[in-house]
């Protein structure tokens, strides 16, 4: 079944003008700064055991890596992008007007969004989601509605935390980082403010979505771009900082920062792996079908990401700080995968 997939998928991309003699040497990644580690290792590994050349891995965000997958089939198009969340229906909708019809979604495993200090702070942070929402909302609740935020510093929220500046580095708007921390913490942070749940509006998900959702842009949070290790040399260099990023850049740089916890629980691999820690999420790569077959060494790469030296428990991937599938799951995953199997829309 597996080679009969690959054949017509070779077939599909011949007809549109590219042919598997002509086609490019090197695989073409792109996609999530949060899953651009994991990707990376997956490429050295494979080009050290087999002496391929490289894959070349980019970070472009989760959004900026979709519209590039979803761009089209052929060698100028990515032939694989990592994702912070699940594809959208609007991304999927893109990929098929333009011809990308067969896609495999493989949700590899778990992240937490990590919210961290350097450690040569003296103050170990443990914030609940309504004091970060407060802290980093656009707008907040005053008088019995939504106001531009007037909190700068941590005390103005709450008292017994430092009478410190508010000032948090994140990710910009087109990171699947962002879509999946204005979710999972700012509006579950909202919607438990006594204002929003007094009046019933954190039931309704259009109020929500609408005021609840906008990072401020006067100064306490900066869009930091796709680098997260910019937002890491910043922390370092700043003692009173925070830095939102995934949690593999937090457990590779744990010898200077410290993570901070969230409804009194810090993000490890426990925490993330069974959801006590409030800000979890899956973390995903989709595959284009049509070039396997055709771009040199793609179906080859494939496997090796499913491998389970890359995945299982103890796997290279979480000794980088991924937090893995059960063994039911990985299995099934890697079955999929591997014999490219498309993915349901959602």
């Amino acid at each position: 079944m597996k080679r009969f997939i690959i054949f017509v998928s070779s077939i599909m991309v011949i007809m549109l003008g590219v042919n598997s003699a002509s086609a490019r040497d090197q695989i073409s990644i792109v996609g999530s700064s949060t899953v651009f580690p994991y990707t990376q290792a997956v490429a050295e590994q494979f080009s050290n055991m087999t002496g391929s050349p490289s894959p070349i891995v980019e970070s472009t965000g989760t959004g900026g890596g979709m519209k590039l997958f979803c761009g089209g089939i052929g060698e100028s198009h990515p032939d694989l992008t990592g994702a912070s969340r699940a594809m959208k229906s609007s991304e999927y909708e893109l990929c098929t007007s333009n011809g990308v019809t067969d896609i495999s979604e493989a949700l590899i495993g778990f992240d937490g969004l990590s919210i961290a200090v350097s450690r040569s702070g003296d103050h170990d942070w443990d914030l609940t989601l309504e004091e970060i929402f407060l802290a980093l909302a656009a707008e907040v609740p005053q008088d019995g509605k939504m106001v531009p935020n007037f909190y700068m510093k941590w005390s103005d929220i709450n008292p017994s935390l430092p009478d410190q500046d508010i000032l948090a580095y994140g990710p910009p708007p087109t990171s699947g980082t962002r879509d999946a921390f204005v979710e999972l913490a700012m509006h579950v942070g909202c919607k438990k403010l006594p204002y929003v749940m007094e009046s019933g509006m954190g039931k309704d998900k259009a109020w929500v979505s609408e005021n609840c959702s906008r990072m401020r842009q006067d100064g306490p949070f900066v869009e930091a771009g796709e680098n997260d290790n910019l937002i890491v040399q910043r922390l370092n260099a700043d003692a009173t900082a925070f830095g939102i990023f995934g949690y593999s850049f937090l457990y590779e740089n744990l010898d200077t920062l410290k993570p901070v916890a969230v409804n009194g629980v810090l993000p490890d691999s426990e925490t993330i792996g069974d959801k006590s820690y409030p800000i979890s999420r899956p973390l995903y790569f989709y595959t284009k079908n049509a070039h396997r077959g055709v771009i040199q060494n793609f179906q080859e790469f494939i496997e090796e990401y499913m491998s389970d030296e890359a995945l299982s428990p103890g796997g290279y991937l979480s000794e980088r700080g991924l937090v893995t599938l059960s063994d039911e799951a990985r299995i099934s995953l890697q079955n999929a995968v591997i014999n490219a199997e498309n993915m349901d829309p959602k």
